[in-house]
């Protein structure tokens, strides 16, 4: 299956596909590791919030600007 095939389908179908691809991942056995790129992010990300620096917004808002 590739993208333009999931284009065509309906929503709900997307959704009932994305249902069974869950599915079959919470009953692997073993988990995917995470990139090493994706730690130094978290970090980052950690120490913005724990010296006040970060900056929320929300849904709303996020949204929004994604519809711009």
């Amino acid at each position: 299956m590739n993208t333009l095939e999931i284009a065509r389908m309906s929503t709900v179908e997307r959704l009932q596909a994305m249902e069974a691809l869950w599915d079959s991942l919470i009953h692997e056995e073993t988990e995917p590791e995470s990139p090493e790129w994706h730690q130094g992010i978290l970090d980052a990300r950690s120490k913005k919030i724990a010296e006040g620096k970060a900056e929320f917004i929300s849904l709303k808002e996020l949204k929004s600007k994604q519809n711009r």
